[in-house]
């Protein structure tokens, strides 16, 4: 892709904090884009910043997304203060491990309020402002929302609906010109999944599992998603695009030596 193939776009990335959120923000801001980093914690956010590539713009916003009257007046202030809105990455998410009966009403309804209320409502609030531009949305999902995992019923259940809203959002709005994907991280490197990747026994069973044999790093998912809401994508429209190293391409078999 070619050096500042966003050089006059506006692009909001959600949990821009740390992570891939955080790895997109500055892959876009490399790319020539003006980029605002939004999530819960303004240390976090400050610090995604102060990392991201010399004499590009990166602004920060601290909002919960799933507070829908927060969110939306987020969308409306950096649409009137830069003048356009052109990517909205929606990538917040969060995730408790627990079965139906272990998963608490509390944390069920935080779950599904950060993985797919604050989808719908960024997104929501976008759509004006992407329209008049053409632009797109670009939301992470996980391959738990391609295929469950044992005791994670919630987070699960969360990137299950975040496949069909993505596909309906494709269906509704491609033809006003909006794209709508998603990228399906399996395991990578940041600190949400820091229990799983410090865990060299659990490491190793994912390993075998993987056929690259390795974990990602969140830079390759944010490579993804900027080719989505790229140029370069665009007859691309509601695909959902797997970044696991090959995991999906198993029938769930063990490997035969």
């Amino acid at each position: 892709m070619e050096a500042n193939h966003f050089t006059g776009k506006v692009v909001i990335v959600t949990g821009g904090g740390s992570g891939i959120g955080a790895a997109a923000v500055h892959r876009f801001a490399r790319e020539g884009a003006t980029v605002i980093a939004v999530g819960r914690t303004e240390e976090k956010l400050k610090a995604t910043a102060a990392a991201a590539p010399a004499g590009s713009t990166v602004a920060t916003r601290a909002v919960d997304v799933a507070d829908e009257s927060a969110t939306t007046a987020l969308i409306a202030e950096v649409a009137e203060t830069y003048g356009r809105l052109d990517v909205l990455v929606n990538n917040a998410a969060t995730a408790t491990a627990g079965t139906v009966e272990e998963t608490d009403t509390a944390t069920w309804r935080r779950i599904l309020a950060v993985d797919v209320d604050a989808v719908f409502f960024a997104s929501r609030a976008a759509l004006p402002h992407l329209r008049r531009v053409g632009g797109n949305i670009v939301n992470v999902g996980s391959v738990s929302g391609l295929g469950a995992d044992w005791r994670l019923a919630a987070y699960n259940t969360a990137k299950g609906a975040l496949v069909n809203l993505t596909n309906a959002m494709a269906l509704d709005h491609g033809h006003e010109g909006v794209r709508v994907n998603a990228v399906h991280p399996g395991l990578t490197y940041t600190p949400m999944a820091t229990p799983l990747t410090d865990n060299a026994e659990l490491l190793a069973a994912y390993r075998e599992r993987v056929p690259m044999r390795r974990a990602a790093e969140a830079a390759e998912v944010a490579d993804v998603i900027v080719f989505l809401a790229s140029h370069d994508a665009r007859f691309v429209n509601g695909v959902h695009i797997p970044v696991d190293g090959g995991l999906g391409a198993s029938s769930g078999q063990p490997r035969l030596s």
